[in-house]
Order: C-alpha cells, then structure tokens, then sequence
C-alpha cells in the first residue's frame, strides 16, 4: 500500500479533503476527527442488519445516536475518527477507545459502511490507526473483539498482525441469542517486525 504524510500543505496543519480536515492518511484513506454531525451518517450504518449483528446493537433514535457522538468526542480516553476516500467519500468510523496512558493499551474499534465491505478498505484502516496508536501515541498493547463468527473480520484482525488470544464464550447477547467474542490483540514488539509500509511512509 502507498501512503502520505500526515503533514499538510503548510507543514503543521492538517489536510483538507472535500471539506473535511484529515488528520492522519494511510493508503487509500484519510481519518478525519468525528463530528456530532456525523451522527445520522452513523446511525444509516448502524441500522444494516449485518453490522447491527456483528456489534450487537438494536435500532436508536438519531437523538440517541447523537447524543452518544457527543460523549465520544468530549471522552479524553478515545479519540474517533470518520474514513475517508480520497474524494471524501465516508466509509467507516474508527476509534480507540480505553485509552491508558500509562498502561499504553487501547481498544480498536472498527465499522464499515454496508457497501464497501469486501474490498480491502478494512485493512487499510486497521493499518492506519495501529500505526497511530504505536507511532504517535504511548501504546504498547492494542485489543479488539468481534463476533466469533465475523469471518471478514477475523481475517482483516489477523492480517494486520493481530493475534487471537482467545474467545469470550457467551459474551454477547443479541436478539435473544448468545454469542461467543473473539478476542485480539496485538503488541508494540510484534507491529515493530510486520514487513509492510507504515502511514508515514511514501
């Protein structure tokens, strides 16, 4: 994958692209801060019936949806972030969340727009966020969970060098189902050794 520098046309400021300020580029995407706007972009991904099983979720009101991007941008502990095409198209929401400072752990949450799952945008945003987590931020162990039977993201989690440290059994209840978490995680030592271009790198 190719990728550009953060910095911007200025050299300290951030990138613009199609409206929005783009914080961090890797790839093929760019991560914009989230917004309280974003909320109803939010809630149409929410609502798909897949990604609402995978993060087992049920349908909210937009007021409720909003309120929660509210908490998650005054929330020091996480920092969120809206993926972008290079025409600004949006196509996910990325977070860390959990952030400990001083422990150096996080949790990586990821969730793609219903139709650009499949072609390869999963990767590129893992890659570019756990390249900011272990290049610019103070982490050393990065989690993420996901439904024990998301085959897509257990294959994106496992290509970007995480490893699977166990399952969660019977962690999630869903529609009046149980069902089992897998849990990941990936360390500061083994992102040093994976073979591939960084979000800095051209």
């Amino acid at each position: 994958m190719s990728a550009d520098d953060k910095t911007t046309g200025d050299e300290h400021g951030d990138e613009e692209e199609a409206g929005r300020v783009v914080s961090w580029r890797a790839g093929s995407v760019g991560l914009a801060a989230l917004d309280t706007d974003d909320a109803e972009l939010l809630l149409g991904w929410r609502s798909d019936p897949l990604i609402a099983h995978h993060m087992g979720i049920w349908p909210r009101p937009l007021s409720a949806v909003r309120e929660r991007v509210e908490r998650y941008v005054d929330d020091d502990e996480r920092d969120d972030f809206l993926v972008l095409l290079p025409d600004g198209t949006p196509v996910g929401h990325v977070a860390l969340t959990g952030q400990n400072m001083v422990d150096g752990t996080a949790e990586v949450e990821l969730m793609l727009a219903p139709g650009e799952r499949g072609r390869g945008l999963g990767t590129a945003v893992l890659d570019a966020v756990v390249d900011l987590a272990f290049g610019e931020l103070p982490m050393y162990r990065l989690t993420a969970e996901t439904h024990a039977d998301n085959a897509p993201a257990l294959a994106v989690l496992t290509k970007s060098g995480f490893t699977r440290e166990g399952t969660s059994r019977a962690a999630c209840l869903h529609r009046g189902r149980r069902h089992d978490i897998a849990v990941f995680s990936l360390l500061r030592p083994e992102w040093d050794e994976l073979k591939r271009p960084r979000a800095w790198d051209a």
